[in-house]
């Protein structure tokens, strides 16, 4: 049953939504371990890697979509996942935004003139070692998409009513080294949005809509 009916999501709401949210939640702790406490592969004794993704809300009027990609299948790490444009943080880049941006217009060919920051979500831990920055950005609609084949399968928009709506966020969980991995899964057609992205995605829900 839709749990969203009478709520807006229109790319001004969400910005307005955004820009309410108290300046201590800023360090909140999110990240696959919320979902695994006490796993073991959280527990590597490695660094964390930092990177950063922009969750890009298309400003269509009053119903707004986020934009996606399906990562390359010929890719070693993730291929064919469902994922938010983005990347690793080089050396050479001033900031988290200014890396999804680049990493946004390396994948998919959108440039950050139809781009406008709004700011972004504390960071979240992966699984697989990763601290992801992830930057919220309206995008204004009209563009045209250039896919990079060697990252990039296909991007798609899917309507952020739907990732909002906490029906079709279901907790799934597969095994890792004989332990259970729990994640979220959010299906979309034949497109199956899970793991991080999943995470991520949910984080926004707690943060903006729950």
């Amino acid at each position: 049953m839709d749990q969203v009916s009478g709520i807006s999501f229109s790319s001004a709401d969400f910005r307005a939504r955004f820009a309410a949210q108290p300046d201590a939640h800023a360090g909140d702790d999110y990240g696959d371990h919320r979902f695994n406490p006490g796993h073991p592969r959280l527990n590597q004794g490695k660094p964390l890697r930092d990177a950063a993704v922009l969750i890009p809300v298309v400003d269509h009027d009053g119903e707004a979509t986020v934009l996606l990609t399906k990562r390359a299948e010929k890719l070693r790490s993730h291929s064919g996942q469902v994922a938010f444009p983005g990347g690793t943080i080089d050396s050479t880049d001033a900031s988290p935004e200014a890396a999804a941006l680049r990493e946004t217009f390396e994948e998919i060919g959108l440039d950050q003139d139809r781009i406008e920051i709004i700011g972004r979500m504390p960071d979240y831990v992966a699984g697989s070692g990763y601290r992801i920055a992830p930057v919220l950005g309206i995008v204004q609609p009209g563009f045209q998409l250039a896919l990079n084949a060697e990252e990039v399968d296909a991007a798609f928009e899917v309507p952020l009513r739907f990732l909002m709506d906490p029906v079709n966020h279901k907790r799934d969980s597969r095994m890792w080294n004989d332990l259970e991995w729990f994640f979220y899964d959010m299906p979309y057609g034949d497109r199956r949005i899970w793991g991080v992205t999943a995470g991520i995605i949910r984080t926004l829900y707690e943060r903006l809509y729950a």
